[in-house]
């Protein structure tokens, strides 16, 4: 049996979220069942980081195992004849011994990106999350900073999350402007449940100066969830892309050429 890596992109915006539910719409789902018509036998697909509902991916990492033969071009030409339009394979290659799409990823990066105007966006109103008050680009960078490193970031997870430890290191947050939109970049080992877009939330109310700029050093030191601002929208919110050591062969985005030599996997 040999295990296939493939990269997808997709438009969460009609879709309850990456992993399979029973009786919902979800990319996982789609994306096995154009996969089981190409191999003409079920398939199961696993990816680097699950997404939620309405979230986005620019690049998604799945791996899959399969006995079936089927050329590289085959499996992303036939993926993408039955797959919806919001859903789209960008590559295909075979994985290095023992690679694992989740478990062999060292960082995540994910984009949040802010439409900052007096209105809403007629053409991508499920792609940006829209905020009409002018934000203070320079205050919400500096504010970012403060959550660089390794931390306990219980403020900015969801009551309900189930991962064993709050604790993550946070490699580099970027805030910069771009026209009339404004872009957070953030890098991780990884994320805790609704980290990205509660730390969007935070830099909002800073941008708007509604809090101060050592806020989310503030929070930080509380550990206190219920302290901090609302969980920002999801339709900002993008899986960048995901970064695996050289031996396994895949193009990393150029953006993890800011990652540290010594930057390990998260356990």
């Amino acid at each position: 049996m040999s295990r296939l890596v493939m990269g997808v992109e997709y438009n969460g915006s009609q879709f309850s979220g990456w992993q399979w539910q029973r009786g919902l719409r979800t990319v996982q789902l789609v994306l096995e069942q154009a996969l089981a018509t190409v191999a003409n036998e079920p398939v199961s697909v696993i990816c680097a980081g699950r997404t939620d509902s309405g979230v986005h991916a620019f690049e998604q990492v799945v791996h899959m195992d399969t006995d079936v033969i089927r050329t590289h071009r085959s499996w992303l030409m036939g993926a993408n004849t039955y797959l919806p339009d919001d859903v789209r394979l960008l590559w295909v290659q075979d994985a290095q011994e023992g690679f694992h799409a989740r478990y062999s990823a060292i960082a995540r990066f994910y984009r949040y990106i802010i439409l900052n105007r007096p209105t809403q966006s007629a053409l991508r109103h499920h792609q940006v999350t829209w905020c009409s008050p002018v934000l203070n680009v320079t205050r919400m960078h500096e504010a970012a900073q403060y959550l660089v490193g390794n931390h306990d970031f219980t403020s900015f997870r969801a009551l309900r999350c189930q991962s064993k430890s709050p604790r993550r290191l946070m490699y580099f947050i970027k805030v910069y402007q771009e026209d009339d939109t404004i872009i957070i970049d953030l890098c991780a080992n990884a994320f805790v449940h609704h980290m990205v877009r509660n730390i969007a939330g935070a830099l909002m109310e800073i941008g708007k100066s509604k809090q101060p700029v050592d806020w989310c050093e503030q929070l930080l030191e509380k550990k206190d969830r219920r302290l901090a601002s609302a969980t920002a929208s999801p339709h900002g919110l993008y899986l960048g892309g995901v970064f695996y050591p050289p031996e396994y062969g895949m193009v990393n985005h150029p953006i993890f050429n800011a990652l540290p030599v010594n930057a390990a996997r998260f356990d």
